[in-house]
Protein backbone atom coordinates (compact mmCIF):
# COMPACT_ATOMS: atom_id res chain seq x y z
CA UNK A 1 0.00 0.00 0.00
CA UNK A 2 1.57 3.51 -1.25
CA UNK A 3 1.75 5.40 1.99
CA UNK A 4 3.28 8.63 0.31
CA UNK A 5 1.35 11.72 0.32
CA UNK A 6 1.73 14.44 -1.55
CA UNK A 7 2.64 17.99 0.19
CA UNK A 8 -1.06 19.31 -1.15
CA UNK A 9 -3.00 16.59 1.10
CA UNK A 10 -1.17 17.17 4.18
CA UNK A 11 -1.39 21.17 3.57
CA UNK A 12 -4.72 20.87 3.18
CA UNK A 13 -5.29 19.05 7.07
CA UNK A 14 -3.33 21.27 8.48
CA UNK A 15 -5.02 24.00 6.94
CA UNK A 16 -8.29 22.68 8.17
CA UNK A 17 -7.11 20.83 11.79
CA UNK A 18 -5.16 23.30 12.74
CA UNK A 19 -8.20 26.01 13.08
CA UNK A 20 -9.32 22.99 15.92
CA UNK A 21 -5.76 22.74 17.74
CA UNK A 22 -2.59 23.89 16.31
CA UNK A 23 -0.46 22.17 19.33
CA UNK A 24 -2.38 18.68 18.53
CA UNK A 25 -2.32 19.07 14.41
CA UNK A 26 0.81 20.38 14.03
CA UNK A 27 2.23 20.25 10.13
CA UNK A 28 4.21 17.34 11.16
CA UNK A 29 1.22 15.53 12.83
CA UNK A 30 -0.73 16.41 9.86
CA UNK A 31 1.51 14.34 7.45
CA UNK A 32 1.34 11.22 9.61
CA UNK A 33 -2.67 11.84 9.24
CA UNK A 34 -2.52 12.26 5.30
CA UNK A 35 -0.99 9.38 5.08
CA UNK A 36 -3.53 7.32 7.27
CA UNK A 37 -6.35 8.69 4.78
CA UNK A 38 -4.90 7.79 1.95
CA UNK A 39 -4.01 4.71 3.37
CA UNK A 40 -8.57 4.49 4.48
CA UNK A 41 -9.49 5.94 1.10
CA UNK A 42 -7.52 3.03 -0.87
CA UNK A 43 -8.93 0.31 1.95
CA UNK A 44 -12.56 1.54 1.20
CA UNK A 45 -12.68 0.97 -2.61
CA UNK A 46 -11.00 -2.54 -1.83
CA UNK A 47 -13.79 -3.34 0.36
CA UNK A 48 -16.49 -1.08 -1.28
CA UNK A 49 -17.31 0.46 1.73
CA UNK A 50 -18.85 3.32 3.65
CA UNK A 51 -18.15 5.42 6.58
CA UNK A 52 -20.50 7.25 8.05
CA UNK A 53 -19.33 10.06 11.09
CA UNK A 54 -21.22 11.50 13.78
CA UNK A 55 -20.95 14.85 14.24
CA UNK A 56 -19.25 14.67 17.75
CA UNK A 57 -16.50 12.40 16.57
CA UNK A 58 -12.64 13.80 16.54
CA UNK A 59 -12.00 16.03 13.57
CA UNK A 60 -9.46 14.06 11.18
CA UNK A 61 -12.45 11.50 11.20
CA UNK A 62 -14.20 14.10 9.28
CA UNK A 63 -11.66 13.74 6.68
CA UNK A 64 -11.90 10.23 5.63
CA UNK A 65 -15.86 9.90 6.21
CA UNK A 66 -18.53 9.61 3.07
CA UNK A 67 -21.52 11.08 5.36
CA UNK A 68 -21.16 13.17 8.28
CA UNK A 69 -24.26 13.99 10.63
CA UNK A 70 -26.71 13.90 13.63
CA UNK A 71 -28.63 10.85 14.66
CA UNK A 72 -31.13 11.40 12.29
CA UNK A 73 -29.45 12.29 9.31
CA UNK A 74 -27.32 8.83 10.20
CA UNK A 75 -30.06 7.20 10.26
CA UNK A 76 -31.48 8.68 6.79
CA UNK A 77 -28.46 8.00 4.92
CA UNK A 78 -28.26 4.42 6.02
CA UNK A 79 -31.00 3.77 4.08
CA UNK A 80 -29.25 5.28 0.98
CA UNK A 81 -26.18 3.72 1.33
CA UNK A 82 -25.11 1.30 -1.89
CA UNK A 83 -22.19 -0.65 -0.47
CA UNK A 84 -21.04 -3.91 1.02
CA UNK A 85 -19.57 -2.63 4.32
CA UNK A 86 -20.79 0.45 6.66
CA UNK A 87 -17.87 1.66 8.97
CA UNK A 88 -19.92 3.76 11.87
CA UNK A 89 -17.57 6.31 13.49
CA UNK A 90 -19.93 7.20 16.45
CA UNK A 91 -21.24 4.75 19.26
CA UNK A 92 -22.69 1.22 19.46
CA UNK A 93 -26.29 2.31 19.76
CA UNK A 94 -25.72 4.25 16.31
CA UNK A 95 -24.28 1.25 14.78
CA UNK A 96 -26.72 -1.09 15.76
CA UNK A 97 -29.43 1.19 14.38
CA UNK A 98 -27.42 1.10 10.56
CA UNK A 99 -27.52 -2.81 10.50
CA UNK A 100 -31.21 -2.60 11.58
CA UNK A 101 -32.22 -0.89 8.17
CA UNK A 102 -28.88 -3.16 6.78
CA UNK A 103 -29.47 -6.15 8.06
CA UNK A 104 -27.63 -7.77 4.10
CA UNK A 105 -24.46 -5.61 4.74
CA UNK A 106 -21.88 -5.68 7.16
CA UNK A 107 -21.52 -3.26 9.36
CA UNK A 108 -18.91 -2.49 11.68
CA UNK A 109 -17.56 -0.16 14.28
CA UNK A 110 -13.96 0.37 14.70
CA UNK A 111 -13.97 0.54 18.98
CA UNK A 112 -16.31 -1.94 20.83
CA UNK A 113 -16.07 0.42 23.77
CA UNK A 114 -17.75 3.50 22.25
CA UNK A 115 -21.14 2.63 24.31
CA UNK A 116 -23.38 5.70 25.81
CA UNK A 117 -23.77 5.82 29.47
CA UNK A 118 -27.61 7.53 28.35
CA UNK A 119 -28.72 4.44 26.69
CA UNK A 120 -27.19 2.47 29.91
CA UNK A 121 -30.20 4.23 31.82
CA UNK A 122 -32.55 2.12 30.13
CA UNK A 123 -33.18 -1.86 29.88
CA UNK A 124 -35.78 -3.99 27.82
CA UNK A 125 -36.98 -5.35 31.27
CA UNK A 126 -36.82 -2.24 32.71
CA UNK A 127 -38.84 -0.65 30.02
CA UNK A 128 -41.79 -3.67 29.49
CA UNK A 129 -42.11 -3.15 33.59
CA UNK A 130 -42.65 0.37 33.57
CA UNK A 131 -44.96 0.38 30.48
CA UNK A 132 -47.03 -2.31 32.27
CA UNK A 133 -47.55 -0.25 35.53
CA UNK A 134 -48.39 3.03 33.46
CA UNK A 135 -50.97 1.50 31.34
CA UNK A 136 -52.88 0.75 33.95
CA UNK A 137 -53.33 4.10 34.75
CA UNK A 138 -53.31 5.62 31.32
CA UNK A 139 -54.79 2.86 28.43
CA UNK A 140 -53.53 5.30 25.18
CA UNK A 141 -49.63 5.40 26.67
CA UNK A 142 -47.30 5.39 23.70
CA UNK A 143 -43.63 4.69 24.24
CA UNK A 144 -41.55 7.13 22.29
CA UNK A 145 -37.28 6.12 22.31
CA UNK A 146 -34.53 8.28 22.09
CA UNK A 147 -32.37 7.31 19.39
CA UNK A 148 -29.84 7.00 22.19
CA UNK A 149 -31.21 2.77 22.90
CA UNK A 150 -30.09 -0.15 22.41
CA UNK A 151 -31.75 -2.57 20.00
CA UNK A 152 -33.42 -4.32 22.32
CA UNK A 153 -35.11 -1.58 23.81
CA UNK A 154 -36.23 0.13 20.45
CA UNK A 155 -38.07 -3.38 20.12
CA UNK A 156 -39.98 -2.14 23.05
CA UNK A 157 -40.78 0.87 21.78
CA UNK A 158 -43.34 2.45 19.27
CA UNK A 159 -41.72 5.03 17.73
CA UNK A 160 -38.28 6.60 17.87
CA UNK A 161 -37.30 10.03 17.52
CA UNK A 162 -33.93 12.18 17.69
CA UNK A 163 -33.53 15.50 18.91
CA UNK A 164 -34.12 16.96 15.90
CA UNK A 165 -37.86 16.19 15.32
CA UNK A 166 -38.74 14.77 18.85
CA UNK A 167 -41.47 17.32 19.70
CA UNK A 168 -42.53 16.79 15.74
CA UNK A 169 -42.65 12.71 16.54
CA UNK A 170 -45.02 13.44 19.91
CA UNK A 171 -47.07 15.37 18.32
CA UNK A 172 -47.53 13.00 15.39
CA UNK A 173 -49.18 10.00 17.63
CA UNK A 174 -52.61 9.53 17.81
CA UNK A 175 -51.87 9.20 22.19
CA UNK A 176 -51.97 11.77 25.10
CA UNK A 177 -49.91 9.81 26.93
CA UNK A 178 -46.61 9.45 26.14
CA UNK A 179 -44.05 7.82 27.83
CA UNK A 180 -40.45 9.39 26.79
CA UNK A 181 -37.08 7.06 27.14
CA UNK A 182 -34.72 7.70 28.49
CA UNK A 183 -33.46 11.51 28.49
CA UNK A 184 -35.33 13.41 31.18
CA UNK A 185 -33.88 16.44 30.33
CA UNK A 186 -34.78 16.45 26.23
CA UNK A 187 -38.56 14.87 27.65
CA UNK A 188 -38.61 18.13 29.49
CA UNK A 189 -37.65 20.08 26.55
CA UNK A 190 -40.64 18.13 24.27
CA UNK A 191 -42.94 19.14 27.25
CA UNK A 192 -42.63 22.67 26.54
CA UNK A 193 -43.72 22.49 22.96
CA UNK A 194 -46.72 19.93 23.41
CA UNK A 195 -49.87 20.05 25.06
CA UNK A 196 -49.37 15.69 25.26
CA UNK A 197 -48.71 14.41 28.82
CA UNK A 198 -45.09 13.53 29.15
CA UNK A 199 -44.22 10.99 31.48
CA UNK A 200 -39.94 11.02 31.92
CA UNK A 201 -37.90 8.25 32.02
CA UNK A 202 -35.00 9.08 34.58
CA UNK A 203 -31.87 9.56 32.42
CA UNK A 204 -29.50 12.42 31.19
CA UNK A 205 -26.64 12.54 28.91
CA UNK A 206 -23.71 12.89 31.34
CA UNK A 207 -22.47 14.77 28.87
CA UNK A 208 -24.92 17.51 28.25
CA UNK A 209 -26.31 17.24 32.50
CA UNK A 210 -22.82 18.62 33.24
CA UNK A 211 -23.25 22.03 31.23
CA UNK A 212 -24.26 25.25 33.65
CA UNK A 213 -25.70 28.48 32.97
CA UNK A 214 -22.48 29.65 34.76
CA UNK A 215 -21.09 28.48 31.70
CA UNK A 216 -22.99 30.70 29.00
CA UNK A 217 -22.83 33.62 31.51
CA UNK A 218 -19.21 33.82 31.89
CA UNK A 219 -18.75 34.11 28.05
CA UNK A 220 -21.59 36.39 27.66
CA UNK A 221 -19.53 39.20 30.33
CA UNK A 222 -17.01 39.34 28.02
CA UNK A 223 -19.21 38.52 24.20
CA UNK A 224 -22.37 39.87 24.91
CA UNK A 225 -23.18 39.67 21.13
CA UNK A 226 -22.56 35.57 21.00
CA UNK A 227 -25.42 33.95 19.69
CA UNK A 228 -25.99 30.74 21.69
CA UNK A 229 -26.41 27.58 20.74
CA UNK A 230 -27.60 24.83 23.12
CA UNK A 231 -28.43 20.97 22.28
CA UNK A 232 -32.23 19.93 24.09
CA UNK A 233 -29.92 17.24 26.39
CA UNK A 234 -29.19 20.26 28.85
CA UNK A 235 -31.08 20.84 31.38
CA UNK A 236 -33.91 23.45 31.35
CA UNK A 237 -31.69 26.37 33.22
CA UNK A 238 -29.29 25.90 30.50
CA UNK A 239 -31.46 25.79 27.55
CA UNK A 240 -33.39 29.14 28.95
CA UNK A 241 -30.17 31.01 28.75
CA UNK A 242 -30.04 30.07 24.54
CA UNK A 243 -31.19 31.88 21.52
CA UNK A 244 -31.31 29.11 20.01
CA UNK A 245 -32.30 24.78 21.01
CA UNK A 246 -31.24 22.91 18.17
CA UNK A 247 -30.11 19.53 17.13
CA UNK A 248 -26.32 19.46 16.02
CA UNK A 249 -27.43 19.51 12.45
CA UNK A 250 -29.59 22.60 13.33
CA UNK A 251 -27.12 24.06 15.13
CA UNK A 252 -25.22 23.38 11.75
CA UNK A 253 -27.69 24.91 9.77
CA UNK A 254 -27.70 27.78 11.92
CA UNK A 255 -24.13 29.02 11.82
CA UNK A 256 -23.97 28.88 8.09
CA UNK A 257 -26.85 30.37 7.55
CA UNK A 258 -27.40 33.21 9.85
CA UNK A 259 -25.50 36.93 9.82
CA UNK A 260 -24.39 36.35 13.03
CA UNK A 261 -20.62 35.65 13.01
CA UNK A 262 -19.71 34.58 16.97
CA UNK A 263 -21.61 31.56 18.40
CA UNK A 264 -21.18 29.87 21.55
CA UNK A 265 -21.46 26.11 20.96
CA UNK A 266 -22.93 24.16 24.00
CA UNK A 267 -22.96 20.62 23.44
CA UNK A 268 -20.34 18.05 22.78
CA UNK A 269 -16.41 19.45 21.83
CA UNK A 270 -17.12 17.68 18.09
CA UNK A 271 -19.69 19.90 17.03
CA UNK A 272 -17.42 23.14 17.43
CA UNK A 273 -14.63 21.46 15.98
CA UNK A 274 -16.63 20.26 12.59
CA UNK A 275 -18.23 24.03 12.60
CA UNK A 276 -14.52 25.60 12.88
CA UNK A 277 -13.37 23.36 10.11
CA UNK A 278 -16.15 24.37 7.89
CA UNK A 279 -17.12 27.85 8.44
CA UNK A 280 -13.96 29.15 8.71
CA UNK A 281 -15.17 32.82 8.76
CA UNK A 282 -17.01 33.03 11.26
CA UNK A 283 -15.97 32.34 15.35
CA UNK A 284 -17.04 29.23 17.70
CA UNK A 285 -16.30 29.32 21.52
CA UNK A 286 -16.87 26.29 23.12
CA UNK A 287 -18.81 25.50 26.31
CA UNK A 288 -18.52 21.99 26.20
CA UNK A 289 -17.45 18.68 27.37
CA UNK A 290 -16.17 15.57 25.64
CA UNK A 291 -17.56 12.36 25.44
CA UNK A 292 -15.18 10.02 26.38
CA UNK A 293 -17.08 7.29 23.87
CA UNK A 294 -17.47 9.41 21.10
CA UNK A 295 -13.09 9.90 21.17
CA UNK A 296 -13.04 6.23 21.39
CA UNK A 297 -12.89 6.20 17.62
CA UNK A 298 -9.57 6.88 16.15
CA UNK A 299 -8.33 7.34 12.68
CA UNK A 300 -6.26 4.07 13.61
CA UNK A 301 -8.54 2.17 14.66
CA UNK A 302 -10.61 2.88 11.87
CA UNK A 303 -7.92 2.17 9.18
CA UNK A 304 -7.89 -1.04 11.16
CA UNK A 305 -11.45 -1.96 11.14
CA UNK A 306 -10.98 -1.83 7.58
CA UNK A 307 -8.47 -3.94 7.45
CA UNK A 308 -9.77 -6.46 9.71
CA UNK A 309 -13.53 -6.12 8.92
CA UNK A 310 -13.91 -5.54 12.46
CA UNK A 311 -15.70 -5.20 14.81
CA UNK A 312 -18.62 -6.57 13.41
CA UNK A 313 -22.33 -5.63 14.87
CA UNK A 314 -24.68 -8.75 15.29
CA UNK A 315 -28.59 -8.46 15.80
CA UNK A 316 -30.95 -11.56 16.83
CA UNK A 317 -33.72 -11.17 13.37
CA UNK A 318 -36.18 -11.11 16.40
CA UNK A 319 -35.36 -8.12 17.79
CA UNK A 320 -34.41 -6.46 14.84
CA UNK A 321 -37.26 -7.44 12.99
CA UNK A 322 -39.36 -5.07 15.95
CA UNK A 323 -36.92 -2.30 16.94
CA UNK A 324 -36.54 -1.42 12.50
CA UNK A 325 -40.16 -0.69 12.72
CA UNK A 326 -39.55 2.07 15.27
CA UNK A 327 -37.18 3.57 13.35
CA UNK A 328 -38.85 3.29 10.16
CA UNK A 329 -41.88 4.95 11.63
CA UNK A 330 -39.76 7.56 13.18
CA UNK A 331 -38.09 8.49 9.32
CA UNK A 332 -42.10 8.21 7.90
CA UNK A 333 -43.20 10.45 10.50
CA UNK A 334 -40.26 13.07 10.29
CA UNK A 335 -40.64 13.65 6.54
Amino acid sequence: MNGHQTPSEADRLYEQLSRVDSATYSKNACIGIASLVDEIRTLKRQRNAVILAHNYQRPEIFSVADFVGDSLELAREATRVDADVIVFCGVHFMAETAKMLNPEKLVILPDLGAGCSLADTVTADDLVERKAELRKVYPDLAVVGYVNTTADVKAECDVCCTSANAPRIVEALPTNNILFVPDENLARYVQQHTSKNIIAWNGNCYVHHQMTPGHIEEVRAKLPHVKVLAHPECRTDVLERADAVLSTSGMVKYAKESSATEFLIVTECGLSDRLLIEVPEKQFYKSCMLCQYMKMTTIEGTRDALVHLRYEITLDEHIRQKAVRSIERMLELSR
